[in-house]
C-alpha cells in the first residue's frame, strides 16, 4: 500500500524537507511526495529588503518550484490550502483536497501587529515576494513625485520614511534604504537633507540578539548613514499619514506618508487554523515532541517558523529562523523516513544555532557566529563574506549551480551604484564589444602557432625531445648545473609559443658540439615542500635585460616523471601529443576568433599555456596570452561572434536532458 506525505508550504523548511525526502526513496516505488504552496516559485525571505530598495533585481529572490524539483519524485501542487480534516487525514485547498499518511506543517509565518491601531491598514510589509515589489515601486514612485513637488512643506513629508521594528528585519529594511536614497536623491533631484529616514521600537537598543557592543555597532552605522533611531518608543497608531508613538509616557505624533512594518511575525494563517485543532502556543506556533511530531497527532510533523519546541537546556522556544528551518527538515525528513521504513531510530531535534547576522546595506554587516558556548564577533568584510557563503551553502542543496550563479551574478557581477561589500570591482561595467580585438588577436596568434608548427614538421617526426631538451638545458645552464654546451638552446623556451627555430637551434647545436659561455641570472628559485620548484631567471645580464628576456618555469616533479617516463621515451606518443597541441591550437584560434564556443576555448587556451610554463616555462613577452584568455573566459564571443547565434540554441537543447534539468547544471 502506497504511504502519501504531504508537506504544507514551500519555504525554507518545506523545500528542504522534500529534497530530502526524495532523495531517500527516489528507488521506492509506494511512497508518494506532494508539495503544496499558493506560489509557484520559493521565495528568499531573508533577501527581500535588497529588491525593496533597488539592491537586485526581483527575480533575485524566486526560485522555481519546478526547476528545484525536475527529474525528482516530487509532485508539485499550487493551491491556497484553507483547511484540514485531521481525523480522515486529509489536506483541504481551493483547487483539491489531499489525502496523506504523514503531513509536514511549514506554511511559514506572517507578520504580527500587537494589536496596534491602523497598523496593518497604513503600512508595507516585508514578508513576501510582493511586499517587496510593491515596496519597491511606491519608494520610486515617492521620489518621483518629489522631485516635482514645488511645496517644500509637503515635499519633506513625502520623503519621510518610518520603519517600525530594530530587530533583523526592521535594522535591513532601514540600513538598505538608507544606503538607496543617495542614489535616488541624485536621480530625481532631491536634497538629501529633505528626507527623514527613522528607525522605531520599543525596545532600548537594535537586534537585541546581538551582544551590546555589535548593537552599538550597528547603531553608530545607522547614524552615520543618516537614520534616526527612536528606541523606547512603542508604535501605538499607523494613520493614512501620520505615526503615533509613545515616548517618555507622552504620545507623539508625525506626519508621514511611508511606514514599513518589520516588528515581528507570527504562524501563518493556515497553521493557527491548524494549531486550534493541537497544542497551540504564543504565536500561533504548535507544540511538537522531541521528534517535531505534533503532540496530538503523531502524524502530523511541524517544522520551521510553525513549530514551538523548547530545546533541552534552553529555556525560550527555537527561534523563527532559517538555520531552525534547515536542521528541523533534516530530523523531520529522517524521522518520516524510519517511520515509513520501519528502520532506523527516531532521530530527537537537538538544534545547534551558529549564530546570528545582520546587514546594514550591501557594503557593513556584523556578525556573532561560531558553536554553541564559543561565539565570536566577525568584522564588516568577514561578516558580509559569511552572510554571502552561508545563502551560496544553502542554494546548493536547493538549486545548484543554477542558483549559485545567478545569486554571484545579482550579488557582484551586476550589482548597482557599488552597493556590495567589495564595491563595484567585480561589476561588468566595461561594455563587452571592447573585448572583441583582444579576442580576434588572441585567436590569430594560436592560429599561427598551430600552422607554424605543422611548417615544421610537428606531424612528420618526432620533435619534443629537442623542444622539453633544449629548455631545461638553457634553464640549467644559468642555474650553472647543467651542460654548458647546450647553452645555445636560449632561444627554445620559446618555442612554446611558436618561434620557428628554437628546437631546431637546441637540437643542432648539441650535436655540433658548440660552446657557450652561460649568461642570465636567476631571480628566484623557490621550492615549495619538493612539490614545485618556481623558477624565475633572465636570460641576459639584469642590467641589459628587456621584458622578453625573463621567463618563469613552475618545475614539477610530477610532471617531468610523467613527460620522461611517458611522452619522451616513445616516438609514437611524442608523435600523438604533437598532433594534439597543433590540432587544439588551431582549433582555439579559429573559435576565438569566430566567437564560438568561447568561454571553453579561452579556457583550453588558459590549459595549454599552464602546459608549457610547467614543461619549457614561458617568457614574460607571452604572458599576455594569459591574461587575454582570462579576459575573454566569459561572454566574450556573445558580442560580435557565433555565440551570439549559437549558445542560445545549444542552452535550449541542453536544459531539455533530464540529468541536467535534475543536476541543475545550467544557468538561466
Amino acid at each position: 500500500m502506497k504511504k502519501r506525505v504531504v508537506i504544507v508550504g514551500a519555504g525554507y523548511a518545506g523545500i528542504l524537507t522534500a529534497k530530502k525526502l526524495a532523495r531517500k526513496f527516489k528507488k521506492v516505488s509506494d511512497v508518494e511526495i506532494t508539495i503544496i504552496d499558493k506560489n509557484p516559485f520559493h521565495t528568499m525571505l531573508t533577501e527581500l529588503h535588497e529588491v525593496a530598495a533597488g539592491r537586485v533585481d526581483e527575480d533575485s529572490i524566486k526560485i522555481s518550484l519546478k526547476k528545484v524539483f525536475a527529474g525528482r519524485k516530487v509532485d508539485v501542487k499550487l493551491d491556497n490550502i484553507t483547511s484540514f480534516d485531521f481525523e480522515k487525514k486529509q489536506v483541504i485547498g481551493e483547487e483539491n483536497t489531499y489525502e496523506y499518511d504523514y503531513l509536514v506543517l511549514s506554511a511559514g509565518s506572517k507578520p504580527t501587529f500587537y494589536g496596534v491601531t491602523g497598523a496593518e491598514e497604513n503600512t508595507f510589509k516585508l514578508w513576501s515576494y510582493d511586499d517587496a515589489v510593491l515596496l519597491k515601486e511606491h519608494i520610486l514612485n515617492i521620489f518621483r513625485k518629489a522631485g516635482r513637488e514645488r511645496n517644500e512643506e509637503q515635499r519633506r513629508k513625502m520623503l519621510t520614511f518610518y520603519v517600525v521594528g530594530a530587530g533583523f528585519t526592521g535594522v535591513e529594511m532601514i540600513g538598505e534604504l538608507a544606503e538607496y536614497v543617495p542614489f535616488l536623491c541624485e536621480q530625481y533631484g532631491v536634497e538629501r537633507n529633505e528626507v527623514t529616514l527613522v528607525n522605531i521600537d520599543g525596545l532600548n537598543r537594535p537586534i537585541p540578539n546581538l551582544p551590546e557592543k555589535l548593537s552599538n555597532k550597528v547603531s553608530k552605522r545607522l547614524h552615520k548613514m543618516g537614520v534616526e533611531l527612536c528606541l523606547e518608543a512603542p508604535v501605538v497608531e499607523v494613520g493614512a499619514d501620520f505615526i503615533t508613538y509613545k515616548k517618555d509616557g507622552k504620545d507623539v505624533t508625525k506626519p508621514v506618508s511611508t511606514v514599513i512594518w518589520g516588528a515581528g511575525i507570527q504562524a501563518c494563517d493556515i497553521s493557527e487554523s491548524a494549531a486550534e485543532c493541537m497544542e497551540k502556543q504564543r504565536g500561533n506556533r504548535i507544540q511538537v515532541d522531541k521528534f517535531l511530531r505534533s503532540t496530538t497527532n503523531e502524524d502530523v510533523y511541524v517544522i520551521g517558523d510553525n513549530m514551538y519546541f523548547v530545546a533541552e537546556g534552553e529555556q525560550a522556544p527555537v527561534p523563527q529562523m532559517v538555520e531552525n528551518c534547515e536542521q528541523s527538515s533534516h530530523t523531520a525528513a529522517h524521522n518520516i523516513v524510519s517511520q515509513i521504513t520501519g528502520k532506523g531510530k527516531m532521530e530527537e531535534y537537538k538544534p545547534a544555532f551558529h549564530g546570528v547576522m545582520v546587514c546594514i546595506g550591501g557594503r557593513y554587516g556584523v556578525a556573532h557566529v561560531g558553536l554553541p558556548g564559543h561565539f565570536f564577533s566577525l568584522p564588516s568584510f568577514l561578516a558580509m563574506f559569511s552572510k554571502h557563503f552561508i545563502n551560496i551553502i544553502y542554494f546548493i542543496q536547493v538549486l545548484g549551480w543554477n542558483k549559485v550563479f545567478n545569486y554571484i551574478k545579482h550579488e557582484f557581477f551586476t550589482i548597482r551604484n557599488c552597493r556590495s561589500f567589495v564595491g563595484g570591482h567585480f561589476s561588468n561595467r566595461t561594455p563587452s564589444f571592447l573585448l572583441v580585438p583582444i579576442r580576434f588577436w588572441l585567436g590569430a596568434v594560436w592560429l599561427f602557432e598551430g600552422i607554424m608548427k605543422i611548417v615544421e614538421g610537428w606531424f612528420e617526426a618526432p620533435k619534443l625531445t629537442g623542444f622539453f631538451g633544449g629548455a631545461r638545458s638553457w634553464y640549467d645552464s644559468i642555474l650553472n648545473i647543467g651542460n654548458t654546451t647546450a647553452q645555445v638552446a636560449t632561444d627554445a623556451v620559446s618555442a612554446a609559443t611558436g618561434a620557428t627555430d628554437a628546437v631546431s637551434a637546441a637540437t643542432g647545436a648539441s650535436e655540433a658540439g658548440a660552446v657557450v659561455v652561460p649568461t642570465g641570472e636567476v631571480l628566484i628559485n623557490f621550492d615549495i615542500l619538493g612539490l614545485i620548484k618556481i623558477l624565475f631567471v633572465t636570460g641576459k645580464d639584469l642590467a641589459e635585460s628587456k621584458i622578453g628576456d625573463f621567463a618563469l618555469l613552475l618545475d614539477i616533479p610530477v610532471m617531468n616523471w610523467f613527460v620522461d617516463t611517458v611522452i619522451l621515451p616513445n616516438d609514437g606518443m611524442q608523435l600523438f601529443m604533437q598532433i594534439f597541441i597543433v590540432v587544439a591550437e588551431i582549433l582555439i584560434g579559429l573559435a576565438l576568433m569566430g566567437g564560438l564556443f568561447t568561454t571553453p576555448a579561452a579556457a583550453f587556451s588558459l590549459v595549454l599555456q599552464f602546459m608549457f610554463i610547467c614543461t619549457t616555462g614561458l617568457y614574460l613577452g607571452t604572458f599576455w596570452m594569459i591574461f587575454a584568455g582570462i579576459a575573454v573566459l566569459i561572454g566574450a564571443g556573445r558580442t560580435l561572434g557565433l555565440d551570439y547565434y549559437a549558445m542560445p540554441q545549444l542552452k535550449k537543447l541542453w536544459k531539455k536532458l533530464p540529468i541536467v534539468r535534475k543536476s541543475y547544471l545550467y544557468h538561466d
